[in-house]
C-alpha cells in the first residue's frame, strides 16, 4: 500500500513531536565497582534535576532531560549509607546527610564535572571536569556520537593512590579523597581569592602541578582554562564515573 505524501507528513510530525525533546541529554553511567550517588546542583534560578541526587549501582546508567541553557555541576558520593527517610551520611561529596541534594553543594574533596549549556539558537555547549574542589572519584564526559569541535573532559586515574600524605582523607585506613591546597592550607594565595583573585597574581601550586601532569585534561586550579575548557554542538553527552581507560 502506497501512502500518500501528505500522510507521511503528518506521520513525520507526530513521531517528531512524540520523540524530540527540548534541551541536551546527559547520560550518567558509574563504571565503579562499587555502588556510587551521584550528586547534582544547578545554578541560580536553575533546574533541580533528579531532586539532586540518587543512588546509581555498579553497571547502571540513568539518562537527564537537561533544559535549554541549564548551567551546573555534577559529582559522585561514595559509600553512602541513608535511612528510609534519605537521611544519612557519604564517605566523600556528602551534601547535608541527606540523599536528594535540593540545592546544597557536595562537601569537598570531590572531582566535580561543570557544564553550561546553549540552545536551540545557539547550540555551543561548555563543559570540563574541575579539581578545583579536590578528588574523589574519576569522571570524564563527552559527547555521545562525535560532535562538532569537541574534546573529552576528564581525569580518569585514581588520584587518591598517589595524594601527598598532607591532602589525604581517610575512611578507616582507606585513602577515599584528595584534599586541594585550598582546602588543606586555606590562604587566599592558594584559594584564587582577595588581591589573587586574577589569573595575574594567582599562580599554580605544586600541588596543582601535580594533578595536573595526572589529569591533564582536567583543571587543576581556578584559573586553568585554557587546557581544560571543552566546547561542543552534540546533543548528547556521557558522564562516566570511573570511566574505562
Amino acid at each position: 500500500m502506497l501512502i500518500s505524501p501528505y500522510l507521511l507528513h503528518i506521520l513525520l510530525c507526530i513521531f517528531l513531536f512524540l520523540f524530540s525533546t527540548d534541551g541536551t541529554q546527559v547520560i550518567l553511567v558509574n563504571n565503579c565497582k562499587e555502588s556510587i550517588w551521584p550528586g547534582i546542583l544547578g545554578g541560580a534560578g536553575q533546574t533541580i534535576l533528579k531532586d539532586g541526587g540518587f543512588h546509581l549501582n555498579s553497571g547502571e546508567q540513568i539518562v537527564l532531560d537537561v533544559p535549554e541553557k541549564w548551567s551546573g555541576r555534577i559529582w559522585g558520593r561514595q559509600n553512602c549509607h541513608f535511612d528510609e527517610n534519605g537521611k544519612g551520611k557519604c564517605d566523600t561529596g556528602d551534601c547535608g546527610s541527606q540523599l536528594q541534594c535540593r540545592g546544597m553543594g557536595g562537601e569537598p574533596p570531590a572531582t566535580v564535572v561543570e557544564m553550561t549549556l546553549g540552545s536551540s539558537t545557539s547550540p555551543l555547549h561548555f563543559y570540563d571536569v574541575s579539581l578545583v574542589d579536590g578528588f574523589n572519584l574519576p569522571v570524564s564526559m563527552k559527547p555521545v556520537g562525535g560532535g562538532v569541535g569537541c574534546g573529552i573532559a576528564e581525569c580518569e586515574v585514581d588520584l587518591n593512590i598517589c595524594c601527598p600524605s598532607a591532602l589525604e582523607v581517610k575512611s578507616g585506613e582507606k585513602v577515599v579523597g584528595c584534599k586541594s591546597a585550598c582546602l588543606a592550607i586555606q590562604s587566599p594565595k592558594y584559594c584564587c581569592t582577595g588581591e589573587y583573585a586574577n589569573p595575574k597574581t594567582c599562580k599554580p601550586t605544586v600541588f596543582a602541578h601535580l594533578f595536573k601532569a595526572i589529569c591533564p585534561k582536567a583543571y587543576s586550579y581556578a584559573f586553568d582554562d585554557a587546557s581544560s575548557l571543552y566546547t561542543c554542538r552534540a546533543s548528547r553527552y556521557l558522564v562516566s564515573f570511573c570511566p574505562p581507560k
